[in-house]
């Protein structure tokens, strides 16, 4: 197997709670070419992310200690949008469908193959497209706004603004598919997968979201409407 290489290191979070699939998951995907950040639990997995910033994908385990992954991706999938494999010992139909419908892009039970394993996660990261900022734990946009996933705020122009967990979702994905259109019904689809919400309720989130981060909201700089289509996040900026 020949090492990949990636013009971009992406980075892999594996959220396990034994140490010797941790090391086996981690050494493989390393050996791939990404960049691999490990967790035993969904609660330091959490940490990480605040640390570490946001990962392209995450592999996590179902049945951990405290926290257990079903947990973590319903915390996660408040405020951001990263596709996860779930990689567990649990083989129940009803667990699998449920795992698939709500929380993960793909579902994997122990004991399993690595090198189908990093196939599927080269499989989820091309269908999902890369991300086209570094995520860094603070992604600086340009001189005037950088934005914290984490901790669901953006500094613009210096002063730090909270953002509520959709807003922050909602920038996740449109700045994932940066200078490509969004369709509102994939917005809505992502943003509320469980609910029946209406263009409307998203032209709010998105009115909100632009007067927190635009100089002047009127005439955006940054999330712009492509009209009968969707919104995008423009790479390249302009003095306002």
């Amino acid at each position: 197997m020949e090492e990949r290489s990636l013009d971009r290191t992406q980075r892999i979070l594996v959220v396990d709670d034994d140490p010797a699939i941790l090391r086996l998951v981690k050494d493989r995907l390393e050996y791939a070419g990404y960049e691999v950040v490990a967790a035993t639990s969904g609660q330091s997995a959490l940490e990480v992310i605040a640390q570490r910033g946001l990962p392209h994908l995450a592999i996590v385990d179902i049945n951990m200690p405290g926290m257990n992954g079903f947990e973590f991706c319903k915390a996660v999938q408040q405020f951001t949008d990263f596709p996860v494999i779930l990689l567990t010992a649990v083989d129940e139909e009803e667990t699998i469908i449920r795992g698939i419908q709500y929380f993960a892009e793909d579902y994997v039970t122990k004991p399993f193959s690595p090198r189908e394993l990093v196939a599927r996660v080269e499989r989820v990261l091309r269908r999902i497209g890369d991300f086209a900022y570094a995520l860094d734990p603070l992604i600086r946009i340009d001189e005037r706004l950088a934005i914290d996933f984490a901790h669901q705020q953006v500094t613009v122009e210096n002063q730090v603004n909270s953002l509520t967990p959709t807003e922050t979702k909602l920038l996740f994905i449109l700045m994932r598919n940066a200078g490509h259109t969004v369709s509102t019904d994939f917005l809505l689809r992502r943003l509320w997968p469980l609910d029946e919400v209406f263009e409307d309720t998203l032209r709010v989130h998105i009115y909100r979201l632009r007067q927190k981060i635009e100089a002047n909201p009127t005439k955006p700089m940054y999330i712009v409407t492509d009209r009968g289509q969707g919104y995008s996040f423009l790479q390249t900026h302009t003095s306002a």
